[in-house]
């Protein structure tokens, strides 16, 4: 009995140990420490350890934590994933006219704009999967067209939280030579300390902080409702949405967010945007207060007094129950008579931020789907 029990203790300690190296990877980053953690502990948002939404918050709701365990162990795979692979257009984004203000998505929450001349990144996921293994949370069939070598230099790289899905360490490590500025929330720069990226060009801000890259962009940090945290480590740094200024263009990122009522305060304050890119995906009643329902992504863009929106946080990963295409089905519907353009690229199509309004194309309808050659604009007011 005692060599048994031997035995299991030292299987045990072999376990342990083995979580332990496994963990302790650098893709895991690290929770701030130092300097960083004294500002974090100067921030309003910042109590008794962790930050803190603006309006009440519960991660799940009362009876949700087990049912959505289950649900997820257990859930089968009915169109969760398209059953053929998905209509892209793969845009030479080196060869986008630095003149022209552009928007393309590159699936999921990622996404390249260009505004007065200046290239800027947000929440890449290159990467096949978006956890920390491998075989989960696996990309949808021909979703991952882009990687570092086709970006540009990057003249902002713009991080909303650090969850895996927004976070890639393989896709900012492979773009740190690219990379002139980062900007993200309070805390998400200890992560990019770890990975070798220099403190003088990490900018991180609380809500309602301005980074000036230069004389023509304003990176507004603002308001989201959401969480962050990597592993056990929740609400260590700060999730964020991001509004990018030029003197002739205004451009929202709702990062992951659930709806609240800093989407109408921000767009009082400033006056409405000219586009929006609005989290719709991931969705369900069990976690209400972490991701938007899509009519409530619609109400967003109207509060935001938006002249165009497109759902996000979808099309290349699923990470809750719904069927892969009902976030765009829904978006569209709700859309329906409302104060703004509904634009919905493909994945890797460019939207055009200047010019006469095309319609949408309903893509996600597979029956529908046609094969694309070559790149199609969209182009919007």
């Amino acid at each position: 009995m005692i060599k048994i029990l031997l035995c299991f203790i030292l299987l045990l300690a072999l376990g342990a140990g083995g979580i332990y190296l496994y963990i302790g990877q650098a893709k895991f980053g690290r929770i701030p420490q130092g300097e960083r953690l004294n500002r974090i502990h100067q921030s309003p948002n910042y109590r008794n350890g962790e930050f803190h939404n603006r309006e009440p918050f519960s991660l799940l709701t009362k009876d949700g934590a087990f049912s959505s365990l289950i649900k997820f162990v257990f859930r089968n795979g009915d169109n969760l994933a398209p059953a053929a692979p998905m209509p892209v257009v793969k845009t030479n984004i080196k060869e986008l006219d630095p003149n022209q203000d552009v928007v393309v998505w590159l699936g999921h929450s990622s996404f390249f704009v260009r505004l007065n001349g200046r290239a800027i990144l947000i929440d890449p996921v290159f990467s096949d999967h978006a956890s920390p293994v491998w075989f989960s949370t696996r990309a949808f069939a021909g979703t991952s067209l882009y990687t570092a070598d086709d970006m540009p230099f990057i003249d902002c790289l713009l991080i909303s939280h650090d969850h895996w899905d927004h976070l890639d360490y393989d896709t900012v490590t492979a773009l740190r030579p690219k990379i002139g500025q980062v900007v993200t929330g309070l805390g998400v720069g200890e992560h990019f300390a770890r990975w070798g990226f220099s403190d003088a060009i990490v900018h991180e801000a609380d809500w309602d902080e301005d980074v000036r890259i230069d004389d023509t962009l304003v990176i507004h940090v603002l308001t989201a409702r959401h969480f962050s945290g990597r592993l056990l480590d929740r609400n260590k740094s700060l999730w964020v949405s991001f509004a990018m200024e030029t003197p002739g263009r205004k451009i929202f990122y709702s990062g992951d967010s659930g709806y609240g009522q800093h989407f109408k305060a921000i767009g009082e304050r400033f006056g409405g945007f000219d586009f929006a890119m609005l989290e719709c995906g991931q969705y369900n009643e069990d976690w209400p207060d972490v991701h938007m329902m899509p009519e409530q992504s619609v109400q967003a863009a109207a509060d935001l007094r938006a002249g165009a929106a497109m759902p996000a946080h979808n099309g290349k990963f699923s990470i809750a129950y719904h069927s892969w295409d009902e976030p765009f089905e829904r978006f569209s519907n709700a859309s329906s008579g409302k104060p703004f353009h509904l634009v919905t690229p493909r994945i890797g199509e460019s939207v055009n931020l200047s010019g006469q309004a095309l319609p949408h194309a309903q893509w996600w309808n597979m029956q529908n789907m046609q094969p694309t050659d070559g790149v199609k604009t969209i182009v919007i007011k």
